[in-house]
């Protein structure tokens, strides 16, 4: 079922990203995680697809989360409240980093533990970079979201370096990529944090996740 967000969805979603978003923690092991009292997303995704930029984006906010040329920068899972009522919380990247195998296993592992033990987590979203689709390495991650019983969606990013009509081939081809996968939510987010492009739907479909 595809969800249509009427224009006041869309504003009561703006209005709340208006509102205060600050940076919360960083938990380097799943027992420095905050009390799971408020209702959370999680971002996650290739190293370098845009995460950090893709949340300041949602925020409204241009340093928000801490955005680096540099893969594998995100080595914590680093939470942002949102106006009191909701968190964003930001995933180590997966692919590559800049780090030893030691320890890209033990922040990457981190991501994993949070995803299957978090009773409050509403929704992930998986970026993909719309230029390159899903990846293999991308599928493990729809394996390992599927494994976990954790609602997901689909978001491609950077697609303002597409023409709308490729736009429109990638997203069918991804919608379905995940058409039988049990945990998938079945519509495709196709996003730009330069244009700014997809991002009152995104905060939508957060604040619906979210019930608040």
């Amino acid at each position: 079922m595809t969800e249509v967000f009427t224009p006041e969805d869309l504003e009561a979603a703006r209005v709340l990203f208006a509102h205060e978003v600050t940076f919360m923690m960083g938990a380097v092991n799943i027992d420095g995680l905050p009390p799971s009292d408020l209702p959370e997303v999680a971002f996650a995704g290739r190293s370098n697809v845009g995460k950090s930029t893709l949340i300041n984006a949602v925020a409204g906010r241009l340093h928000l989360a801490r955005a680096s040329n540099e893969p594998g920068r995100t080595r914590e899972v680093n939470f942002f409240l949102a106006d009191e009522k909701l968190r964003l919380v930001d995933l180590p990247g997966y692919g590559f980093a800049r780090a030893g195998r030691k320890d890209v296993r033990k922040f990457q592992n981190l991501g994993r533990d949070y995803l299957r033990g978090r009773p409050n987590l509403k929704r992930a979203y998986l970026l993909i970079d719309a230029r390159h689709g899903l990846k293999d390495v991308d599928k493990e991650a729809l394996d390992a979201f599927d494994l976990a019983a954790v609602s997901y969606q689909i978001v491609l990013t950077k697609a303002d370096k597409l023409k709308p009509a490729e736009v429109a081939e990638v997203t069918a081809r991804t919608l379905a990529a995940i058409a039988k996968r049990p945990a998938a939510f079945p519509r495709v987010l196709a996003t730009s944090s330069e244009t700014g492009a997809g991002i009152p739907d995104l905060r939508a479909e957060i604040v619906a996740a979210c019930a608040v």
